[in-house]
């Protein structure tokens, strides 16, 4: 395994802004976990499954093929060779990718394409469960976050209207792998912060923690 930045939070807290800065501050690859849940929920549509069914969920991901990669400095998930980037933030993903994301064998099947990923290139990872749960061996761990307040000014200024709260709730309280402040990670409050500002201190903190390369 290369190395691996975690960075975790919950939503709209600016944690993939903040992931791609960094991640081209140090030259790494960037890989957006949270879009390799809403390819899946993506999918289940597209096949007309239950996204509430953990059943039907599960044994649609069975049959299908996934293949995850890099095009440039990203990671991609493709599924049967469909890609679905350009519908990752469709109404319809938006309101069913929390129930596909809490099912076992989803996170399962995705933890085991982003630890592949991350054995290919020095990545920055963003998402839910990265440093508790898919790195949880990284020392290079952050959690950021923000007020409920302002996470859902973000969320609506990007014209999407999902409830925060509510996604929170979810998140924190799923049985597989729930949103939890990994242990030993540098924990980050953006809501008074710019995104260059949140990115000047993680950097800080990297050369803290003994990488070199953050330097830069």
């Amino acid at each position: 395994m290369k190395i691996v930045i975690a960075i975790d939070g919950p939503a709209a807290s600016g944690k993939s802004s903040v992931a791609r800065r960094v991640s081209r501050r140090l030259g790494f690859s960037y890989i957006d976990s949270g879009a390799f849940y809403r390819a899946v929920t993506w999918w289940v549509l597209r096949r007309r499954a239950d996204p509430a069914s953990a059943q039907d969920v599960s044994a649609l991901v069975a049959k299908s093929q996934l293949e995850s990669g890099f095009e440039g400095d990203e990671a991609f998930l493709q599924i049967e060779g469909a890609d679905p980037r350009a519908h990752l933030r469709d109404e319809d993903v938006n309101r069913a990718v929390s129930p596909v994301s809490i099912v076992p064998a989803v996170r399962e099947c995705l933890t085991g394409h982003l630890r592949e990923l991350a054995e290919l290139r020095n990545v920055v990872v963003v998402g839910r469960d990265i440093g508790s749960v898919v790195f949880p061996d990284t020392p290079f761990t952050f959690y950021i976050d923000a007020c409920v307040h302002v996470r859902q000014q973000r969320r609506s200024a990007e014209g999407q209207d999902d409830e925060i709260a509510t996604r929170d709730r979810i998140d924190s309280s799923r049985a597989t792998a729930p949103l939890t402040i990994a242990r030993g990670a540098t924990v980050i409050d953006t809501t008074h912060l710019s995104v260059d500002e949140v990115v000047d201190e993680m950097i800080r903190q990297l050369n803290a923690r003994g990488l070199p390369i953050a330097q830069q």
